[in-house]
């Protein structure tokens, strides 16, 4: 019995020292080849620092400087990367600059055509303009038809949509049946809205039937304007961005509206500034210069400031010309008509399958808040698949440069400049103090969802419209949009928006101190 048991042990340590045996020798080759591997990096190391001193003595003793490689810039978005256009390499030591700003003042001019037709005649265009009248202001009507008269001389096209269509057939003067006027019938853009009209492809066409019994070449299509007339407030520009989802045609706004931060141009200037914008006639010097023309004079100087911004106030230097050697701009001088590209938003709706609910083009803002829910609104937010902030709060408001002077303003965000390339994100009543208002640059792509866990849905809404429930699982997807709204300035975009921010809201106006007299200072000395 002892010697079974002697015979099993001298087998298992058998065993064991084989094992032993067997880790040595696999473990040796590996530290081996490690240190192998270490040893020539160093070595390799060695040569090259040796190889550079070589080469800067030998630079030294021939008198040459050493030159650096040539560094080179792109610029990349989601899609791919380009040679850039504002930022460059100069110079042997790979200086960076700038080349011009980032932004600029946008203006248009209308380029002379010199094609002939096959008769050997100049070929002629008559330009088409759609005049989008406030709905619930009779008022504004008689302002229009006047101008509309005066257009129809010119042999300019006018379009009108069926609301105010109707109310011009109280009038004798204007004749409906004329080619010259056509009806616009403004139809969902492909890819935008939602449901079915998000679906629609245009298949039926509307055109050869309407209610006014009209024929297919007396009707309009989103193409058709080369102008587009706004005379109401902002909430009609605001209409003429819905029904443009796509690209839009520049936009001329009168003021007929109740504050008119977007709307220059008073009603008495409405037929020349239309026709100044389609190029049919020419501003002379004389006439940006005219004394008696105290719009012009205001031009001249830049700002133009209401009496109620302006009480009790005393502002000098208005028209220092020290600041810049640049002309002051004009509306139609050098036929060049300055316009403001204002952003707007391509924002999208995706269930929680993925799948895309809705798409809505928006000038101001989306907002996402709590709707009827007495929970806080839960939301998380991507910036460029990004984690950005878990939201608790009321909601929070993404703004365009245009709507930061909305929604946004009030909420605490920025104002910022039209011409600023930006994202405004502002939360709502947020339940932590140290959630800011924080402004993204316009490249970047915005998320959000309701995250599984949220106590209740959420509400998004698109320049006020378009309520929809988020349930969980469902995100808002934003980014800009490729066809922005371009609005025609009556001076220059800085301007136009500066005498809006006085005169609408009388932006940082109180009552000046009085200067210190000469008397005050002196007994201030003698008490001391």
């Amino acid at each position: 019995m002892n010697r079974h048991i002697f015979h099993i042990f001298l087998h298992n340590l058998a065993i064991m020292l084989c094992l032993v045996d067997a880790f040595q020798v696999r473990q040796t080759p590996l530290i081996r080849t490690s240190l192998h591997r270490l040893y020539s990096t160093e070595a390799q190391t060695d040569t090259a620092i040796d190889d550079a001193k070589n080469l800067v003595q030998t630079n030294k003793k021939n008198g040459k400087l050493p030159t650096k490689r040539k560094m080179e810039l792109t610029w990349c978005n989601a899609d791919a990367c380009h040679e850039t256009i504002r930022e460059k390499v100069v110079g042997d030591h790979n200086h960076m600059e700038l080349t011009a700003p980032a932004t600029g003042q946008v203006a248009y001019s209308f380029v002379h055509d010199t094609s002939t037709s096959a008769n050997g005649e100049g070929t002629s265009y008559s330009p088409a303009v759609l005049i989008l009248v406030k709905p619930d202001d009779d008022d504004l009507v008689p302002v229009a038809v006047e101008v509309i008269e005066k257009l129809l001389e010119y042999g300019v096209q006018i379009l009108v949509d069926s609301i105010f269509r109707e109310k011009l057939i109280k009038f004798d003067n204007i004749d409906l049946d004329s080619e010259m006027i056509r009806h616009f019938d403004p139809k969902p853009v492909p890819g935008f809205g939602s449901g079915k009209q998000l679906l629609s492809t245009f298949v039926d066409d509307v055109l050869t039937n309407n209610s006014s019994g009209e024929s297919q070449q007396h009707s309009a299509d989103l193409s058709d304007a080369d102008l587009i007339v706004t005379l109401g407030g902002d909430g009609t520009i605001m209409y003429a961005s819905h029904i443009f989802s796509g690209p839009v045609p520049p936009i001329l706004p009168v003021a007929g509206g109740s504050m008119g931060f977007l709307t220059p141009f008073a009603r008495e200037e409405m037929l020349e500034a239309i026709l100044i914008a389609l190029g049919l006639k020419e501003v002379t010097d004389d006439e940006n210069n005219g004394e008696g023309e105290k719009d012009s004079i205001d031009n001249k100087n830049g700002l133009k400031i209401s009496q109620r911004a302006n009480n009790n106030m005393h502002i000098e230097a208005s028209s220092f010309s020290g600041y810049s050697d640049r002309e002051p701009l004009a509306f139609g001088k050098n036929n060049k008509i300055c316009i403001s590209m204002r952003m707007r938003f391509d924002c999208r709706i995706f269930g929680s399958d993925g799948s895309l609910r809705a798409r809505y083009a928006v000038l101001n803002e989306v907002v996402i808040d709590r709707g009827s829910s007495p929970y806080l609104a839960s939301l998380e937010c991507f910036c460029d698949d990004v984690h950005l902030t878990t939201v608790q709060a009321d909601g929070i408001i993404f703004a365009t440069p245009t709507g930061s002077t909305a929604y946004s303003m009030a909420a605490g965000g920025s104002v910022v400049h039209p011409a600023v390339p930006a994202i405004m994100v502002t939360p709502i009543c947020p339940h932590v103090l140290s959630f800011r208002s924080m402004v993204f640059p316009d490249h970047v792509v915005l998320r959000c969802y309701v995250p599984s866990d949220a106590r209740s849905t959420a509400c998004v809404y698109f320049d006020g419209k378009h309520r929809t429930e988020l349930s969980r699982g469902d995100s808002v997807q934003i980014e800009m949009s490729a066809h922005p709204v371009p609005t025609i300035n009556r001076a220059d975009h800085s301007a136009d928006w500066l005498s809006s921010l006085k005169s609408n809201f009388n932006f940082n106006t109180r009552v000046r101190q009085k200067k210190i007299s000469t008397t005050s200072v002196a007994d201030v000395h003698d008490m001391k």
